[in-house]
């Protein structure tokens, strides 16, 4: 018997040995190990990448269908597949919830009426009657949460540019802001990559006060609970201070028709200038669907040539991220390359040199495209740091990520130090100068810490900035101790100062992007595993207990997102999963606990959800890209994470 599959990029793999075809040699743990490394290695794409599926709850395909309908640019749905328009309706029937008649923004999860409401929107859009019982049953469901003026803020501006509701709305956006002093309470640098990308090109559809095209005249004031245009309850009061923004945002709106025609124009040039200039790179505007979607209509709307290279450059971007499953489709927030690669290469690495060709491969690949002096947002904070980092996409040049450059220099690290010096000590010189001065590292800027913006009414999704957190923190830690101890060391002791500050008091560490509580604990351990804190720390025997507390029955770890919600679900909530499996299996033998019977069971656990392939499969999601807001799956975590635990167990438990 064998088994055949084909890798992300459409490549056909080769066969490899199923459990009918024993190796002699080899125990069980060995089999498994192998396996699990052949189907991994067999899912490189032909440059020699790993680039897996990478997955969102319903909002993102629903918004597609949005953009189509805004746009009225079917033709761009046939460019991409057949019949997709039904295609993705299809996908969002499919993950409507049995259960509540919404739609959740993880799989088991609660109705998100935000993410609902854009579901049904799309649904009706592609031609869903509103009587038909799928829709009756979301409608209920909607109203019951109070209906769709109950949404967030980006739901309110979808909302108003279909003119379903008045753009009173949505809180005041004005390009305008594009003028700010760097000193003003509100600049662009004081908000995170993600928000500026999306933020700018709202400014211009918002100041503009774009009108989708909306060509069939399609509709939802059946899930208001009060008539649109006489609701006067947008923004639900969060604190003293959100109250008090409340205020000011009202205050602004009565000022705003009074802006002089030529300030406004001024504005909206230095707005569509920073998109243009940022949408150079075939993967648009900060590589990630919001802000295409933002950058291609907000183009439109300010009268750029439908042939304009800018407006071509955003179009064939998002025609990239649709994915077709049989007779369904969903599409992709942004694509994963980088990080699939730096993570597929540290478990091959750990499997053996027996693969080493393909970490090669993987790491040459990514070697090729590091970056160097190239613009980017980062240098805001640091004028004079030299680059040296890596986006998490293929093409994202403004925003490197500190987070991947960590992990893709870890595998450089770890597998030729001599072929890849270069980009190492470039990486790390890049890495520990994005160090904030709380001793942590966030994903992409320094110091995102302007808390009180998170008060603004525009940020109800609390997801404005990008402050340091616990596991990107401990990347760069465990990477740049690896590097030079001795010449980081100022640098790693506040890193790790930073971390024991950050330790919940239960022994975990909180994971923001990763879920949750076992992938920040599973990061920290394993950083001060390379950075030499010894395993008697009491930071680290509270950690184990932690872990060792969470294990499930049957061998495993898991954890939902519920626990971004309610801590006190923190390890635990949902079934076992092989990536969080192993998470904790990694962080408990980092600990020096290989020997422990919890591990061994781990193990065990994993070797028995193994599939014929090799690999492993989860329907879970696996990460949150904003915590109680936005989901993730990276399909590609259940492939490597597992071998990368099965392959340090077989190695720590033959050591002498």
């Amino acid at each position: 018997m064998s088994w055949r599959s084909v890798n992300p990029c459409g490549v056909e793999v080769t066969a490899a040995p199923d459990d009918d075809e024993p190796i002699a040699g080899f125990n069980s743990l060995e089999m498994s190990v192998r396996r699990a490394l052949a189907g991994l290695v067999n899912e490189r794409c032909a440059s020699g990448q790993w680039c897996y599926e990478f997955e969102a709850d319903c909002t993102i395909p629903a918004e597609f269908l949005l953009m189509i309908h805004f746009m009225d640019d079917f033709a761009l749905l046939d460019e991409i597949a057949p019949d997709l328009e039904q295609a993705i309706a299809r996908f969002i029937r499919a993950q409507q919830s049995g259960t509540h008649g919404g739609w959740a923004l993880y799989h088991g999860g609660d109705l998100d009426v935000s993410c609902s409401v854009k579901a049904y929107y799309a649904l009706k859009l592609a031609g869903d009657a509103a009587d038909a019982p799928h829709m009756r049953r979301a409608r209920e469901a909607i109203l019951a949460r109070g209906g769709a003026a109950a949404t967030n803020v980006f739901t309110h501006i979808t909302l108003a540019l279909f003119e379903q509701i008045p753009w009173r709305g949505v809180p005041v956006i004005p390009v305008e802001m594009m003028l700010a002093p760097r000193w003003f309470p509100f600049h662009l640098s004081k908000v995170s990559y993600w928000s500026r990308a999306v933020m700018v090109p709202l400014a211009i559809l918002c100041s503009l006060k774009a009108k989708a095209k909306n060509p069939r005249r399609i509709g939802i004031p059946e899930i208001f609970t009060t008539p649109p245009f006489e609701e006067r309850h947008w923004f639900p009061v969060r604190s003293f201070s959100n109250r008090l923004l409340i205020g000011l945002d009202a205050f602004a709106r009565v000022l705003e028709p009074l802006i002089p025609g030529p300030l406004r124009r001024y504005a909206m040039g230095k707005a569509l200038a920073w998109v243009s200039e940022r949408i150079a790179s075939a993967d648009g505007l900060g590589a990630i669907f919001p802000a295409m979607v933002n950058a291609h209509e907000a183009l439109a709307v300010a009268g750029v040539a439908a042939d304009d290279p800018r407006r071509q450059r955003t179009r064939e971007a998002l025609k990239r991220l649709p994915v077709m499953r049989g007779d369904q489709a969903y599409v992709q927030p942004c694509v994963s390359p980088v990080w699939d690669t730096a993570l597929a290469c540290l478990a091959v690495h750990a499997a053996g040199p027996q693969e080493a060709v393909a970490v090669i491969g993987g790491l040459d690949w990514l070697a090729a495209r590091q970056l160097g002096d190239e613009p980017g947002d980062w240098r805001d904070a640091r004028p004079d740091l030299p680059g040296g980092g890596w986006p998490f996409q293929y093409d994202n040049a403004y925003y490197p990520d500190i987070d991947d450059t960590a992990a893709v220099g870890w595998a450089m690290y770890l597998a030729d130090l001599d072929r890849y010096g270069d980009n190492i000590r470039r990486a790390a010189r890049w890495v520990a100068g994005m160090q904030s001065r709380n001793g942590g590292f966030a994903a992409f800027d320094v110091d995102n810490t302007h808390y009180y913006l998170n008060e603004i009414p525009f940020a109800d999704h609390g997801a404005l900035l990008d402050p340091p957190t616990a596991d990107v923190t401990a990347r760069c830690l465990g990477f740049l101790s690896l590097v030079d101890k001795e010449g980081y060391r100022s640098i790693i002791n506040d890193a790790i100062d930073y971390l024991e500050r950050e330790q919940e008091a239960d022994g975990s560490w909180f994971g923001r992007w990763g879920t949750n509580y076992i992938y920040g604990t599973w990061s920290v351990l394993m950083s001060f595993e390379l950075a030499g804190v010894p395993v008697q720390r009491p930071s680290v025997r509270q950690a184990v207990q932690w872990l060792l507390a969470r294990q499930c029955s049957d061998g495993g770890w898991g954890e939902s997102n519920d626990s971004y919600l309610d801590p006190v679900l923190a390890g635990t909530g949902a079934n076992s999963t092989s990536f969080q499996t192993a998470w904790a299996l990694l962080g408990l033998m980092a600990a020096g606990e290989t020997g422990h019977d919890a591990v061994r069971r781990g193990i065990d656990r994993l070797r028995q959800t193994q599939r014929a392939d090799g690999l492993w499969f989860e329907k879970d999601f696996t990460a949150p890209g904003f915590p109680r807001v936005f989901y993730l799956k990276y399909h590609g975590y259940s492939r490597y994470f597992p071998l990368w635990a099965m392959a340090r167990y077989m190695r720590d438990a033959a050591a002498p």
